[in-house]
């Protein structure tokens, strides 16, 4: 059972963290806002090589997949299509950030990617049957019976 708890903490810890930044970013700031100031603003500054409108079409998606992504981890629901899709957004975030700082010495990944990433991996890679406290093992019961 050691191994159940062990995948539920990771999942519903980086579920809470992905969860609660796409609720701030979808409700409180909203998805626009979101892209005007972590995309738009942020390219013209750099003069990055992007179009405007794959800026704008990423800036305003990215908080509405964290908020689904953590609630499918929180649920334990399509734990492994959540955990894809939050890769590709701390892939773009990295990016993103080292891009707007060139030299890398003014951004640090330890207060951001490197904690989501470590609770993230586990999740994705442990065996499935591992987590049990899961919405996904529920349903894989009723099917088998």
């Amino acid at each position: 059972m050691e191994r159940a708890w062990a995948v539920f903490f990771a999942r519903w810890i980086g579920g809470l963290m992905w969860f609660m930044a796409g609720w701030t970013k979808c409700f409180a700031m909203g998805p626009v806002a979101h892209a005007e100031k972590f995309f738009i603003a942020s390219s013209h500054e750099v003069g990055a090589w992007m179009p405007d409108w794959l800026l704008w079409g990423v800036g305003t998606t990215i908080p509405t997949v964290e908020l689904l992504a953590g609630g499918l981890l929180l649920l334990g629901l399509r734990t492994r299509d959540a955990c894809v899709a939050l890769g590709f957004v701390l892939i773009i975030v990295t990016y993103g950030h080292l891009l707007t700082d060139v030299a890398g010495a003014f951004w640090s990944p330890f207060t951001h990617v490197f904690p989501r990433t470590v609770l993230l991996l586990p999740v994705l890679l442990l065996p499935r049957e591992w987590d049990r406290l899961s919405l996904d093992a529920l349903l894989a019961r009723r099917r088998r019976a």
